[in-house]
């Protein structure tokens, strides 16, 4: 008896019954828009008191349902609706306005179907059950016999009389019957008028592919300013460790540069972290250029136990701020690469130069007999390679003549760089002490 009950008074089946009452009501105001248009129309003075003209003012309303679908707050309005009432999975269901004739189309068609249907089992929840009352204790209320009460004459024999609470119950076993198999019905077809469409899916990738490029940009970011930071103060740490007792000046500006490189990455690392959070401002520390600050990048390097020469050729203050930005990182990759697999005694050269419109720059230091790549590499050249194809430009990693150089080439008038100057000569180069 459970079991044939449980799909007409189950949890599922009351929550898509409250659902479909809930279009009845939604239906309500149309209905009444339509007496106005159907009771001139039939002459009738009483619009509700005729099942015809409370049917025509109904064919007339949902039309003008159909009209008001068009607005962007409806379908999500009904996708939430139907997800938490109807069951229906999330995945299946469109989360954004409707958009597009058929997105907008399949709406209206939803919509129009869920206050149809709902006007009608609205309508037999609201008149079935009294009759269904009536005709269960019609056997043990005398009173309720009396003709003045209308009853129909066949009441007036005793098998009708005794069959009475059967017809009752059975009319509510018909209602509830009717309820769960027209939300099973809205269920079955929600995925398809309220499911993404094509140009969903296509939006929602472009979301999804934008949202990922930031992200990657992030660990990018990350990966450059903390994995440098990193490498530099354990190499800076080691070298003063080494000469604590017999260079104290060494130690000391060891320390200093220590400081200065923590110091550093926690405002680069707060303003990374604060685009990460949810509805946190990015934080306000600047992103660093070749411009604003090479020669600490140099002397942070330098402070580690490394021997670094700088021969610059371009005017760093006239780059567009995004190539200064990207060069920066660019650097910061190659000097970092260079004291993780060789060691605190690497003799590293950079070379920046403007040549045909495109600045070049060079980080080249020994290949070190015991240098080790770690299992599986890592992404420090990944992220380089990142960086240079989003400005247009070209990258060469690899050992050349015993060392180990990197070599990039990046368009100074690429539209991810404008504004720019523009292409010229060779900038006299500028040995960085």
């Amino acid at each position: 008896m459970r079991g044939f009950l449980r799909p007409l008074f189950g949890r599922r089946a009351r929550l898509r019954w409250i659902h479909l009452i809930l279009g009845g009501a939604l239906a309500m105001p149309y209905v009444l828009v339509g007496t106005v248009v159907v009771g001139p129309l039939t002459g009738s003075d009483a619009d509700f008191s005729s099942i015809v003209v409370q049917l025509a003012s109904f064919a007339v309303g949902l039309p003008l349902a159909a009209v008001t679908s068009l607005f962007p707050l409806t379908r999500p309005l009904e996708s939430a609706a139907v997800r938490w009432l109807c069951g229906v999975d999330a995945d299946l269901l469109a989360d954004g306005p409707a958009r597009g004739r058929a997105a907008k189309s399949r709406t209206a068609a939803w919509f129009t179907l869920h206050l149809g249907l709902g006007g009608i089992i609205a309508g037999m929840s609201l008149a079935l059950p009294p009759f269904a009352a009536v005709l269960i204790v019609l056997p043990f209320a005398s009173e309720l016999r009396d003709p003045r009460f209308g009853l129909p004459a066949v009441f007036e024999h005793a098998w009708a009389l005794a069959l009475a609470p059967v017809a009752g119950v059975a009319s509510l076993l018909a209602l509830a019957a009717c309820a769960a198999g027209a939300g099973v019905l809205l269920a079955r077809w929600a995925p398809a008028l309220l499911g993404p469409t094509p140009e969903d899916r296509l939006a929602a990738a472009e979301a999804r592919a934008a949202d990922l490029a930031v992200r990657n940009r992030l660990a990018r970011e990350l990966h450059d300013s903390v994995g440098h930071a990193l490498s530099a103060v354990t190499l800076q740490a080691s070298a003063a460790r080494r000469v604590l007792d017999a260079d104290p000046e060494f130690v000391r500006e060891a320390l200093t540069a220590i400081e200065e490189t923590t110091r550093r990455t926690v405002g680069e690392l707060d303003a990374v972290l604060g685009v990460l959070r949810d509805g946190d401002a990015p934080g306000t520390a600047p992103a660093p250029t070749l411009a604003a600050d090479l020669d600490g990048l140099l002397r942070r390097t330098r402070a580690a136990g490394a021997t670094v020469t700088a021969t610059i050729g371009a005017p760093l203050a006239a780059l567009p701020p995004v190539l200064s930005r990207e060069a920066y990182r660019i650097v910061q990759e190659g000097l970092t690469n260079a004291l993780k697999h060789t060691g605190a005694g690497v003799t590293v050269t950079v070379r920046a130069a403007l040549c045909a419109g495109h600045l070049e720059i060079t980080v080249e230091n020994p290949v070190a007999a015991s240098a080790r790549t770690r299992p599986g590499g890592g992404h420090g050249l990944t992220g380089i390679e990142a960086r240079v194809r989003l400005l247009g430009g070209t990258v060469r990693a690899g050992p050349a003549d015993g060392s180990w150089r990197l070599r990039v080439r990046l368009p100074v008038t690429h539209p991810s760089a404008a504004p720019g100057p523009p292409s010229g000569p060779r900038h006299p180069p500028e040995e960085r002490p």
